[in-house]
Parts: C-alpha cells; structure tokens; sequence
C-alpha cells in the first residue's frame, strides 16, 4: 500500500489556546505548514474533506501566539545602534539576534536604535527594513530611540546628539529621510520586501521639545507608531500628544516624571477618563523657550560633553537623578525665574511669537465649567513596561497594570549583553570597561552602579504573574496581542486567529517555553 503523502496540514491536539481577552480554552489549532499560516480547522475540513496528515500531542501544554518584543536593543553580542562600515556585518549581526532570541519564545521583534549620529540614521533605517531570516524570528522594521528627547531625561542618550526638532516634521524627514518616513504603503514597496510584508516604524520622541508635537500627527497619518518618552510632559501635553495621534508611552516610569498627585504627567495617561471635558483639557501651548531653558536649569544637570559619561548601560534609567517634584511646579518655578509678564509674547529664534500663559491660569470657575456640556472622546495609549524588578518595583508594576491593563506591553529593552545562557561574573563590555552580572541584574565592574539587566521576554510574563497576580493567559496578552493591536498588526501578529502567521510558542503552565514556531515550522525546542 503507498504511503500517504502529506496534505501540509498540521493539528496541534491536547492544548490551551490563549484568547484575545487573556483566558485559556483547551482546543484544537490547525496550521498550513507550507504557507505557514493558522487556519480555521472547520472551515478547512469543509473544503478540502481531509483532516491533518501530521498530529502534535502537546501534553496540556499552553499554545501561544509568538512573543513581540517592540523595544529591543540587541543582544547575543550585537548592538542595533552600532554600524562599523560594512552592510553585510550588520545583516549578520541582525541575522545572529533573529536566529537565537527564539528560544525565549520571540517570534518577532523591533530593533531599536538610540540617538545617533545624523548622518547615519539613513543607512541604519535602511538596513532596518522588515525582514524574516530563514529559521528566525521576523525582524519587523525599526523603533528610533531620539534623538528628539528631554535633555533632563536622557538616560544613556548623549547629550550632544539631541536635538529639537525646529522645522516640525521637515526636521524628521532631515533627520530619519524622507524614504524612511513615506507613507507606509509606499515604504513598504520601496524595498525588497516580498507580498504581504508586516512591517513597522516606532519613534519615541519628548511632546514637550520644540517642533515635536506638530509633527506627532503627520507620522501618525504615516502609519508610524509614536511613542512618548525621555520627557519631562505635563499632564495637558502629554494629553494632547495622545490627541494629536501619539500612541504608546515608551518603558513607563523610566526617564518621565514621578506620579504626582496635581500633575501626574505621562504616568497618569494611565488614569485618564475616556471622555475629556473642552474646558479642562486645554489646547497644547508650548512653553517659550525660555521657559524651557529655566526648566532644565532648574534640574540638576551633568557637563554636556561630546561623549556621554558612562554611568550605566540601560538607556532607560535617568542619567540625571531629577526631584521627585512634578514638572507642573518645575514649569512654574521656572516661569516665575523667567519674569515675563502674563500675556507678554516672546519670540525664540526661527519660530513664531508664543504667549506665555501662567499654568495657575488654567483653573476655571464653576460657572465656566457648567458651560461645557459637551465631551471629547478620549483612548488612553499603549505603554511598555520592563519587569525586571530593576526598572520598576512589582508595586508599581501592579499598579500600572491595575488601572490600564488593556494598555500593556512587556518588553525587554534588551541591550546586547542579553544571552539567557551567560553565566555570572565579570565580563567585557566596550572601550575598556567590564560589567559583573548577578542574576539579571548589571554592575559596573567593581562598583555597586547598577547597569541594567539581561531579562528576557519569557521571563517578563513569568514575573508579571508573580508581581499582578493576573492569570498566566492575561501575561501572555501582553506579550502577544496588545503589542500587535499597538503595532496594527493583530490580523497577523500577536494572535491565533485564522489567517494569522503560525508564529508560536509551545509553554508550560509556569511560562517556560518548550518551543518556538515560526511560519509554521519549529525554529528551536528545549532538549
């Protein structure tokens, strides 16, 4: 009797599937091997009058969507920010990361480069265009890090590449290339990319920096993915950067103002009612540049000098240790410095008058409030968050997910030390210096500077059940369908919906994986 060919139609049988909503259902998946995408079993056996030739008993196991990571910058000994001259190095470098972070479960990932040199933004983006090595996770477009950034919160970012962004939008385009920021449809066809690519674009700039709030709803209307973070924002501006199309907050509570009860700055977007009233929630007036220039005065400040002074690794943490006072009373403090009477217009160099309006100014009458019956629709943005338990406490992790949890992404923010098999101790890092590892956690070597971690993105779900206490499916929603609706790419990422891309991973109960899946074929499996 001749053997039965196969119909490239594989049953994954004896299985959790995470939903969309965090639960867990033991079901059935069927994917198409060879076109490496999920289908709907039932809708298939109608058709084609076959069932799977291929069964995989997975032993009660959890088959989840592939883990997203949109905030990754490196790991396995390449950095994404580094570019040595040669195109084919970095290919490989990029190749290298996508071939081994599928063993923690990644299916997809942003590269994320930091603030640059200018002219290099062109040849990194580019290199960063979406592709899916062989046997590897997909590298999904690239997320540029600055260099339009709060200078009083710039983390690692060196202070004499950040810029503000003077010419709005044209600024942008100088900077990133006007190929780099084309509309999506036309970006995605300007490259090799084959039918069907995902591809995505992230920046993270400060709304509160010249230029940058104009330009927020221009990217946006893109197809760019705009993130707000290294700001000092208050509330109202970080209200309208939401309004004016900004989408994510970029790794909460790290290089952004403290909660604050009176202003609770970008934190509080969390908190925001999904209705604004017209006459609390005020049109954005930027700070005169004065202001500003009082502002960061005002805030204990490091020498800018042409290189960074290296203190840590992490790009998230603060590299300069601000009060734990909100930006509002900074704001205030800094108008009264600045001595400019009320309505006095001033002007800075190349931009148009701005009225100086005192903040106190904002507080309305009753009667004035009881004017406005009218409301303003209001959705409160995506944020990522490190669970490390060094970026954040688990308290605050908690208390983020708490008020917005429809809202949350894990990410790694992984530098290019991570390497899950990397032993303890001393190792090299760059221009001369050592860093000793512990855990997850980074020293400087021979000091108690803490550096960073080497978390990985499985380990983030594992500790945010640990820290939320929410259901393992609800961790796995944040690494898997919430960044892929943050990214518009739920149809094909981050989810088991039929037509989706077979992108899995198989878990235990705990959240340690067992195997990778990619397009439909196993990339890696625990031995």
């Amino acid at each position: 009797m001749a053997a039965t060919t196969s119909n490239d139609l594989i049953c994954f049988t004896n299985c959790f599937l995470p939903q969309e909503d965090g639960a867990l259902i033991e079901k059935d998946l069927w994917i198409d091997e060879r076109r490496g995408v999920i289908l709907d079993a039932q809708r298939t056996f109608f058709l084609r009058k076959e069932r799977p030739n291929v069964i995989i008993d997975l032993g009660g196991n959890i088959l989840s969507p592939g883990f997203i990571d949109i905030q990754i910058n490196g790991g396995f000994g390449f950095d994404f920010s580094v570019y040595e001259g040669d195109d084919q190095t970095y290919r490989d470098g990029l190749k290298l990361v996508a071939e081994r972070i599928v063993e923690t479960g990644v299916t997809a990932l942003v590269p994320t480069i930091i603030t640059q040199e200018q002219a290099l933004y062109p040849k990194l983006l580019n290199l960063l265009r979406p592709w899916s090595p062989p046997h590897a996770a997909h590298l999904l477009g690239w997320h540029a890090e600055g260099p339009f950034l709060q200078m009083s919160k710039r983390g690692a970012h060196s202070p004499a590449l950040i810029i503000p962004a003077s010419k709005g939008f044209e600024t942008f385009e100088s900077i990133y290339s006007p190929e780099n920021l084309a509309e999506a449809e036309d970006w995605l066809m300007s490259g090799d990319t084959v039918h069907n690519t995902v591809g995505v674009r992230m920046i993270t700039a400060a709304p509160e920096v010249e230029g940058v709030m104009e330009a927020i709803n221009e990217a946006s209307k893109r197809g760019i993915c705009f993130n707000i973070g290294h700001s000092m924002a208050t509330t109202d501006i970080a209200t309208a950067a939401v309004r004016n199309g900004a989408r994510c907050i970029t790794h909460l509570f790290n290089a952004m103002p403290q909660l604050h009860h009176r202003d609770p700055s970008i934190i509080g977007l969390l908190g925001a009612s999904p209705y604004l009233s017209p006459s609390t929630s005020s049109n954005f007036l930027p700070f005169p540049s004065a202001i500003i220039s009082a502002l960061n005065a005002s805030i204990p400040s490091l020498p800018i000098t042409k290189e960074a002074s290296i203190d840590h690794i992490s790009e998230a943490f603060d590299e300069i240790k601000t009060p734990p006072q909100t930006p509002m009373l900074l704001a205030e403090q800094a108008h009264k410095k600045s001595r400019l009477p009320t309505g006095k217009s001033i002007a800075s160099p190349g931009s148009a008058a701005i009225t100086a309006i005192p903040l106190g100014s904002r507080q309305l009458s009753e009667s004035e409030l009881n004017k406005d019956a009218t409301t303003i629709p209001f959705d409160r943005p995506f944020y990522e968050i490190i669970v490390d338990g060094i970026h954040s406490h688990p308290n605050s992790v908690r208390l983020a997910y708490s008020a917005h949890p429809e809202g949350c992404i894990l990410i790694t923010d992984a530098m290019k030390i991570l390497d899950p098999h990397l032993q303890d101790g001393v190792h090299d890092w760059r221009d001369g210096l050592r860093f000793y590892k512990e855990g997850d956690k980074l020293y400087l070597d021979g000091t108690t500077t803490l550096a960073g971690s080497v978390v990985t993105l499985d380990k983030c779900v594992r500790n945010f059940v640990r820290y939320t206490g929410c259901s393992i499916g609800q961790a796995i929603k944040c690494a898997t369908y919430n960044p892929a609706r943050c990214l518009n790419i739920e149809n094909k990422k981050g989810t088991l919906r039929a037509g989706a891309d077979a992108d899995l991973a198989v878990l235990d109960h705990q959240g340690n994986v067992l195997s990778t899946w990619v397009m439909g074929k196993m990339v890696w499996a625990r031995k």
